[in-house]
C-alpha cells in the first residue's frame, strides 16, 4: 500500500496541471481526508520554472490557512514528501459540477436545478466570497467544479491556486491566470491583475444561470424564456450580475445575496398563492393497469455500462418516468402498488457511508421495522422507480409522499470495487460515489406473497 508521508494513500480524486488530489486514510484513526500533492505537468513546469510553481502551490495553502469560513475548505495539514510539498483537507465527494452533470464538454446541456436550492447554494457561495473579499482575497477561478458540497449539501469553496490578494501582480505565464472558459468575467482574460471582486461575482452569476435553465447564458438568452418558473425580475438580476463592464455589476457579495433573497422570497410567495387555489385534480391519478418487476439482487454496474443497462440519458436521468401511483401507509412506509415495493418514507437520520448504510438494513430487519423482516438496500433499478422529473408549473403543488431530508440515497449496486450508485430523489438522477461518501438510506422490502 502506498503512503505519502504518513499518510495512507486510498485512491485517487482528480488531478490537474499543477497536481493530484488522493483519498488518504489518517493513521491510527482511519479517517479519510483528501491530499493535494504538487506534481505538475511538464509543460507547467517549462513556463513557469520548478520554483515558481512550487510558490504557486505553497501560495495556495498559505491562503487557505489564512481563511476560517464554514464555506471555504480548510487546510488541516501541510508537509513535504520527497521533496514535493502537500497538504491535507477534509474529503467531500459531491461538488456543484457533478450535481449539475456538467461535462469537461462546458457547452454542452447540464441538469437544472430547483429554485430554493440553487439560490441557497449560490448564497453560501457568497457568504464565502464575502470573507475572501473581506480579507482582499480575490479567487478569479469560481465554476462549478471547485464548490465542493458536504453531506449536509453545505458547500465549500475550494482550489485557490489563481487567487491573488488585491494590488497583487503575479510574475507567471499568462495562460495561467485567466481562470476558466465560460465562467471567467471579459475583463480577467485581457488584465487578470487588474481584476476586482466583481469577477468573482460575474462567475457566480454564470453558475446561478447555468443551474435554473441547464445552459450558459449567450449575448440574447433570457433565463425566463429558458424557464417558464422565472419571470423578467431573474433577467433583470441576470444583467445586472452578468454586466459586461465590471463598474454596472453588483459592488459587493453582500448586495448581490440581498438582491437574490428577494427574488426567492417572490418566487415562494408566488408559488405558496398558486397552490392555494382548490386544485384537487392535481392528486388524481388514472388507475394503474400493470404489475412490473424490478431487479432486486444487487449487481455490479461499471459506468461504462450504466447508460444502458439503466436506460438513462445523457445527463444520468432516466429515459422514461411512469406515473407514480404512491400509497402512504402509517407514519414511515409507503406502497408502490405497481411494483408491489413497500418502502420507508423517510430512512436513516442522519447521512452515513455505503458500510453504515448496510448496518442500518440489518438493524431494521433485526427490530422487525414497522413489522418487516425481509428490509434491503434498494438496487438502483428500484430507485429510479421511484424518481420523478423536476416539477414545474402546478407539479409544484404536489405534496411529496417521500421525506425530502433524505433525497441522497445509497443503492446496493456497485460501479466498481471501491464505488457504489447513488439516486439523486430530488433532482432526477442516479451516479456513482466512493463507498467513503456519506448519503441517506431509504430502506425497501417486499412483502410476502408477492
Amino acid at each position: 500500500m502506498k503512503y505519502i508521508g504518513k499518510f495512507k494513500v486510498a485512491g485517487l480524486l482528480g488531478k490537474g496541471g499543477m497536481g493530484k488530489v488522493f483519498k488518504v486514510e489518517y493513521p491510527v484513526t482511519g479517517k479519510i481526508g483528501a491530499l493535494k500533492l504538487l506534481e505538475p505537468v511538464p509543460l507547467l513546469t517549462t513556463l513557469m520554472g520548478e520554483k515558481g510553481v512550487e510558490d504557486l502551490f505553497v501560495a495556495e495553502a498559505v491562503t487557505l490557512a489564512s481563511l476560517r469560513h464554514p464555506h471555504v475548505v480548510e487546510i488541516l495539514d501541510f508537509d513535504r514528501f520527497e521533496g514535493k510539498p502537500f497538504y491535507t483537507m477534509g474529503f467531500y465527494s459531491n461538488n456543484l459540477g457533478a450535481l449539475m452533470g456538467e461535462s469537461y464538454e462546458t457547452e454542452r446541456p447540464s441538469r437544472v436545478i430547483k429554485i430554493e436550492r440553487s439560490v441557497g447554494y449560490i448564497l453560501q457561495i457568497l457568504d464565502g466570497l464575502a470573507c475572501l473579499h473581506d480579507r482582499s482575497v480575490i479567487h478569479r477561478d469560481i465554476k462549478p467544479f471547485n464548490i465542493l458540497l458536504d453531506d449536509l449539501d453545505n458547500v465549500k469553496i475550494c482550489d485557490f491556486g489563481l487567487s491573488k490578494l488585491r494590488n497583487e501582480t503575479f510574475h507567471g505565464h499568462a495562460s495561467l491566470k485567466v481562470g476558466s472558459p465560460y465562467y471567467a468575467s471579459p475583463e480577467q482574460e485581457k488584465d487578470p491583475d487588474g481584476v476586482d471582486e466583481t469577477a468573482d461575482l460575474y462567475s457566480v452569476g454564470v453558475m446561478l444561470f447555468r443551474m435554473l435553465t441547464g445552459k450558459l447564458p449567450e449575448k440574447k438568452s433570457r433565463a425566463s424564456e429558458l424557464n417558464s418558473d422565472l419571470d423578467p425580475t431573474w433577467d433583470d438580476f441576470f444583467d445586472r450580475a452578468m454586466a459586461f463592464l465590471p463598474g454596472h455589476r453588483f459592488p459587493d457579495a453582500d448586495s448581490m445575496a440581498e438582491d437574490l433573497k428577494g427574488l426567492c422570497l417572490a418566487w415562494i410567495e408566488k408559488k405558496e398563492k398558486f397552490c392555494s387555489v382548490s386544485m384537487d385534480w392535481l392528486n388524481e391519478t388514472e388507475p394503474f393497469q400493470r404489475q412490473i418487476k424490478v431487479r432486486h439482487l444487487p449487481e455490479k454496474i461499471p459506468r461504462a455500462r450504466a447508460q444502458k443497462a439503466f436506460d438513462l440519458d445523457s445527463l444520468m436521468r432516466p429515459r422514461q418516468i411512469l406515473p407514480k401511483h404512491f400509497k402512504a401507509l402509517g407514519s414511515d412506509l409507503v406502497k408502490d402498488p405497481e411494483t408491489g415495493l413497500v418502502w420507508q418514507s423517510s430512512g436513516t437520520r442522519f447521512p452515513v457511508n455505503w458500510k453504515e448504510g448496510c448496518a442500518y438494513v440489518q438493524r431494521l430487519n433485526r427490530e422487525r421495522y414497522q413489522g418487516f423482516d425481509n428490509w434491503r438496500m434498494p438496487t438502483a433499478a428500484e430507485l429510479l422507480t421511484i424518481i420523478s422529473p423536476l416539477p414545474k408549473g402546478t407539479g409544484l403543488c404536489l405534496e411529496p409522499v417521500f421525506d425530502l431530508r433524505q433525497h441522497w440515497l445509497w443503492s446496493a449496486d456497485r460501479a466498481t470495487f471501491t464505488s457504489a450508485w447513488y439516486a439523486s430523489l430530488e433532482l432526477g438522477f442516479i451516479d456513482s460515489s466512493d463507498l467513503s461518501s456519506y448519503y441517506h438510506v431509504k430502506a425497501v422490502c417486499t412483502p410476502p406473497g408477492l
